[in-house]
C-alpha cells in the first residue's frame, strides 16, 4: 500500500489510542489503496471509545459536523468521516428500514460483517500499517472478483444490487456466482429514485466501460424491476447493414462505452447529459422496428424515443444539475441524434440557417459527441455503405458548427422588443411576432446588425400599414 495517509488521521489515531481506543481506516479508502489508487475520501471507525468521549475528542481538531439521525457520523472537513462501529437490524421493507446503533465494544469481525463486499470489509491501522482482513478481501482483489461478505446481511439492503453492477464496471471485476444469485433474488422496488441515481451516476461516469455494469444489471433482472425502457431494447433486431452487432441492446452498450471516451473535457452536468443521451438514443427502436421489403427498418425511431426517454429520466429524477437543464437536453439529443449524419448526407444543400436553427433545439457540441458515439458503437471494424454514418461525417458537422460559433447555443436575437417600442410600435402581440420574424432572417444570415434588423422590422411594419 503506497497511499499517503493524511496527517490529521495519524493525529486522530494517536489521540484515540491515548484515550484507550483504536482508530481504523475502513471501506473504500483501504480498498483503493490496496488497488494502487490514492483515496480521495477517508472513513475511520473508532473502537473502544464511548460516543460522548469521541465527540469531545474530535472537537479538539476543530469544527465537527454531525450527520445522521439514528446513527451519528462525524465529519472533519470535506474528506474525513468518523464513526463508531455499528450494529444494524432490519425492521421492515425499504432501503432505510434499519435500526442502527453505535457500539464501541464490537469486535472488528462483527463490524465488518455488515459491509456489502469483501473488498470493502478490509481495515487498516494508520499508526502501524497493519491490515485487518477478516473476510478475505485482499484475495478478492487479487482474483478481481466481487463477493458478498454475508449472505444474510447482504440481502437486507437492496441498493447493494446496483452497487454490485457499478463496482464490477468500475473495477472490471467478475462477480462470484453465489453473489449473482443473491442479487437476482432481491426485490428492488423499494429503492428511492435518488439512491438509484447515485449508483447509476457512478456507473456512467466512473467506469471506463459502463456496458459491463449494464450487462450485470440485465443478468440480475434489474431492468424488469427498475428500467423497463432498457428491458425493451433486449433482443430487438436492427438493420444489419448499419449495425452488424445485430440487436439494439448490444449496440447501445457499445455506444455508451464510446460516449464515455468522449466526455472527459466536459463539465459534470454535460458529461451526465451525453452519457444519458447515449444510453437512451435508441429507446424508440423497439416500437418502430419492422420487417419491410425484405429488410429490418426502424423509421422514425428518434421521435418515438422521446416518450420512453422522458419516462426513464423520471425514474432517475433527473432535471437540472449545476443549473444546467439536463432533462431537456437529453430529450433533444435523443430526438436529433441522427441530424449530424443527415446534414452531412446533404451537405451541398444544408445552409448556415439549418445549423443555427438546430442549435436552438440542442447543444451541437453534445449532439456531435452522441452522434459520434453512435457511429463508433459497432463491434466490427467495418465501414457502412453510406458515408453519412461514419465518424468523418460527425467531424464535418462539428467543424461547421464551430465555424458558425453555434456549437454551444444559437445566436442571441439582435432585435429586441424594446427596439420596436423605441421605433413607435405599440405594446401588443405584434411586437413578439415581428421580433420572431426578424430573428428567422438573422438565422438565415439576411440580418447581421441592429441597423439591418431595424430596417427589416420597419419593412414589416410598413407592410402592416398598407
Amino acid at each position: 500500500m503506497s497511499s499517503r495517509i493524511p496527517e490529521k488521521i495519524i493525529k486522530l489515531a494517536e489521540h484515540v489510542r491515548s484515550a484507550g481506543g483504536r482508530a481504523l481506516l475502513v471501506g473504500g479508502c483501504v480498498r483503493d489503496a490496496l488497488m494502487g489508487a490514492q483515496p480521495k475520501d477517508w472513513d475511520v471507525e473508532v473502537y473502544g471509545v464511548e460516543p460522548k468521549g469521541l465527540r469531545e475528542l474530535l472537537e479538539t481538531f476543530g469544527r465537527v459536523d454531525a450527520v445522521g439521525e439514528a446513527f451519528t457520523v462525524y465529519k472533519l472537513g470535506n474528506d474525513l468521516d468518523v464513526s463508531l462501529p455499528r450494529r444494524e437490524r432490519k425492521t421492515g421493507r425499504g432501503h432505510r428500514a434499519f435500526v442502527i446503533e453505535g457500539d464501541p465494544t464490537m469486535t472488528i469481525e462483527e463490524a465488518a460483517r455488515r459491509r456489502d463486499f469483501t473488498i470493502n470489509a478490509i481495515l487498516q491501522d494508520p499508526l502501524t500499517g497493519e491490515v485487518l482482513d477478516p473476510y478475505g478481501g485482499r484475495d478478492s482483489i487479487q482474483q478481481r472478483t466481487l463477493r458478498a461478505v454475508s449472505r444474510e446481511t447482504f440481502a437486507e439492503d437492496s441498493l447493494r444490487v446496483l452497487r454490485a453492477a457499478q463496482f464490477a464496471a468500475r473495477f472490471e471485476f467478475d462477480i462470484e456466482s453465489e453473489t449473482v444469485k443473491l442479487c437476482r433474488s432481491i426485490d428492488l422496488t423499494d429503492l428511492p429514485r435518488e439512491r438509484i441515481w447515485g449508483e447509476m451516476e457512478k456507473l456512467l461516469l466512473r467506469a471506463r466501460h459502463p456496458s459491463i455494469g449494464f450487462k450485470w444489471l440485465q443478468q440480475f433482472g434489474a431492468f424488469d424491476q427498475l428500467f423497463p425502457e432498457l428491458k425493451f431494447l433486449i433482443g430487438v433486431e436492427q438493420e444489419k447493414e448499419w449495425h452488424p452487432e445485430g440487436t439494439v441492446d448490444v449496440h447501445t452498450w457499445l455506444v455508451v462505452d464510446r460516449a464515455r471516451e468522449l466526455i472527459n473535457d466536459l463539465p459534470y452536468a454535460k458529461q451526465v447529459t451525453v452519457m444519458l443521451a447515449a444510453l437512451c438514443h435508441d429507446f424508440g427502436k423497439p416500437a418502430t422496428t419492422k420487417f419491410e421489403e425484405g429488410r429490418i427498418r426502424s423509421r422514425g425511431h428518434e421521435e418515438a424515443g422521446v416518450a420512453p426517454t422522458e419516462s426513464f429520466l423520471d425514474r432517475l429524477n433527473i432535471h437540472t444539475l449545476d443549473g444546467y437543464d439536463v432533462r431537456a437536453q437529453v430529450v433533444a439529443l435523443v430526438r436529433d441524434h441522427l441530424k449530424p449524419g443527415e446534414f452531412y448526407k446533404k451537405r451541398d444543400e444544408v445552409g448556415d440557417g439549418a445549423f443555427r436553427r438546430l442549435a436552438r433545439r440542442c447543444e451541437l457540441e453534445l449532439l456531435y459527441r452522441v452522434a459520434k458515439a453512435d457511429s463508433l458503437g459497432r463491434n466490427a471494424d467495418w465501414i457502412p455503405r453510406e458515408e453519412w454514418f461514419t465518424a468523418e461525417a460527425q467531424e464535418w458537422f462539428i467543424e461547421r458548427a464551430r465555424a458558425l460559433d453555434v456549437q454551444e447555443s444559437a445566436p442571441a436575437p439582435i432585435l429586441m422588443g424594446r427596439h420596436l417600442l423605441e421605433m413607435g410600435l405599440k405594446p401588443g402581440p405584434r411586437v413578439g411576432e415581428i421580433t420572431r420574424a426578424v430573428y428567422e432572417m438573422q438565422l438565415d444570415g439576411r440580418v447581421r446588425t441592429l441597423e439591418e434588423a431595424k430596417a427589416a422590422a420597419q419593412e414589416i411594419i410598413n407592410g402592416d400599414r398598407e
